[in-house]
């Protein structure tokens, strides 16, 4: 579902800058809030810049990045697991569901908004007919 809404991160930082109720709030604590989510990214951006290409050639760097990667595999394995296979997978006709939306998603190349409403209805009508 966070697929389907862009940056929630973002949109939740705009919401509760419009919403809190001290100043600045409205459109200017909106705005406000969600200029502050960008500016660490940016910084960091603009500080790694000028050493770019000697991290980028780094064994050191290679090496922590590889790991780096594994971890968040296995972090995206583990939310996978639980809730989501947990709380969601029940029946083969789930497990199916699930498939043709990875491979919606990965080989189809599809929009992940259409597959959450494909899913959706899909979903809908196996309540009705499971």
């Amino acid at each position: 579902m966070a697929q389907a809404v862009p940056g929630p991160l973002f949109t939740f930082a705009a919401f509760l800058g419009a919403s809190m109720n001290l100043p600045p709030n409205g459109w200017l604590g909106a705005a406000l809030c969600l200029t502050s989510i960008f500016v660490p990214s940016f910084l960091l951006i603009f500080g790694v810049m000028p050493f770019w290409e000697q991290l980028r050639n780094s064994v050191h760097t290679q090496a922590a990045l590889a790991g780096i990667n594994a971890a968040v595999v296995g972090l995206l394995l583990a939310a996978l697991y639980r809730p989501v296979w947990t709380s969601a997978i029940f029946r083969p006709a789930d497990f199916g569901l699930t498939l043709v939306a990875l491979v919606a998603l990965m080989f189809w190349k599809l929009p992940p908004w259409l597959v959450v409403l494909g899913c959706s209805a899909a979903g809908w009508l196996f309540s009705l007919v499971l």
